[in-house]
């Protein structure tokens, strides 16, 4: 151990062995160790040194095993029973071992992991590699935030099916959702199924950086375009100043004959009028007075000013003889029991509705079950 002993001064050595504050033998501790590191050691030598090292792992000091699982954190020097012991010190000492250390078995990592410290576990999960074994039993035992570390990891040997109890086990934790996302390799089922639960843009990263079928990809555009259809429809019906609003959405080029027909399917008529006066640039009372002439004029001549096409006319004359007709029976207009009724009428007049907007009334259908019967009974 010549080599070794040789890099240490005799003020060192006597400085470990006889101090008695524990800042300065820390301090000694540290220079040892960080020597040893360095040494070039022959089998003889490293036994010596890890004889010190458990010497060291046993000191009473917390600063003096601290300086040493921070200098040999990564080290190979250190012993498996070494770590083993060290790993259930103290944290401020467990922590940088069990990120680092090299002397532990996957079986030791695991039972680690299921001892259930938060901290602990996303050391583990965050080391410079988590083989399979240890990242399957962290995806299915692990707290969510050992989890999302795992996850953002990639080199983390995440199966596929370590891959799908992630997200069936965190569908509600979005942090965790686009850990897994962003992961470099994903398996296809586990893209599409992130596709359901993640938000926008994370599925606008799903899409362009792995792989998805192609039918997936167009059920997801739909999905989005319903989505925001549906939110601009509750925000109108909100809105305390409809014009306002409608102006808004014709500069942003959404204000559309298929918005105002999904608006009006849901017994939004104020939305109807307000859509139409802004296209036709014509003021709100007079476009409601043209909306609700009992002649069969008015409406027709709004609606071409507005510019709407041609061929879904009828489909809205339906929505709005059938919306005069629930309200000249005394329902209350802003009701959930109007909007479902008015739904229902709506579909069995069977309007000349576009393809996408009739599939998107029959999918609202659907979520009511007290009017699916009566349409399918319709049919």
């Amino acid at each position: 151990m010549t080599a070794f002993r040789a890099r240490l001064t005799e003020v060192d050595i006597r400085r470990l062995i006889k101090a008695t504050d524990d800042d300065e033998r820390a301090e000694a501790a540290h220079k040892l160790c960080r020597n040893m590191e360095r040494a070039e050691l022959n089998e003889d030598d490293r036994a010596a040194a890890q004889k010190i090292l458990r010497l060291l792992a046993n000191d009473a000091a917390e600063l003096v095993r601290r300086a040493m699982a921070v200098t040999l954190k990564a080290s190979d020097l250190i012993p498996n029973d070494v770590a083993r012991k060290l790993a259930g010190d103290l944290d401020s000492i467990a922590l940088p071992i069990i990120a680092s250390s090299p002397a532990f078995s996957d079986e030791d990592l695991i039972e680690i992991v299921r001892a259930g410290s938060v901290v602990r576990q996303v050391a583990v999960a965050g080391r410079a590699r988590v083989s399979r074994d240890v990242a399957t039993v962290l995806a299915a035992e692990g707290c969510e935030q050992s989890v999302r570390t795992l996850a953002a990891n990639d080199n983390a040997d995440l199966s596929e099916g370590a891959l799908a109890t992630v997200v069936d086990r965190f569908t509600e934790a979005a942090e965790v959702l686009t850990a897994v996302a962003y992961r470099q390799v994903l398996p296809l089922h586990v893209t599409e199924r992130l596709i359901q639960l993640a938000s926008e843009a994370v599925r606008e990263h799903l899409i362009s950086h792995h792989a998805v079928a192609p039918e997936t990809a167009i059920r997801l555009a739909q999905y989005s375009r319903e989505r925001m259809t549906v939110d601009l429809v509750d925000q109108a019906s909100a809105s305390a100043d409809l014009a306002a609003f409608m102006a808004q959405l014709n500069a942003r080029r959404v204000l559309n004959a298929s918005l105002l027909l999904r608006g009006l399917a849901r017994g939004q008529m104020a939305m109807f009028e307000y859509g139409l006066a802004e296209l036709a640039n014509t003021p709100h009372h007079r476009a409601w007075l043209m909306v609700h002439d009992a002649g069969p004029l008015g409406l027709k001549a709004i609606y071409d000013r507005a510019g709407l096409p041609p061929r879904l006319f009828q489909a809205f004359r339906a929505g709005v003889d059938t919306w005069r007709a629930l309200a000249a029976e005394g329902i209350d207009t802003s009701s959930a029991y109007f909007r479902d009724q008015m739904l229902e009428r709506f579909l069995t007049q069977r309007p000349a509705v576009l393809r996408d907007d009739l599939a998107y009334l029959m999918e609202r259908l659907d979520q009511s079950p007290s009017l699916s019967l009566t349409a399918a009974n319709a049919a």
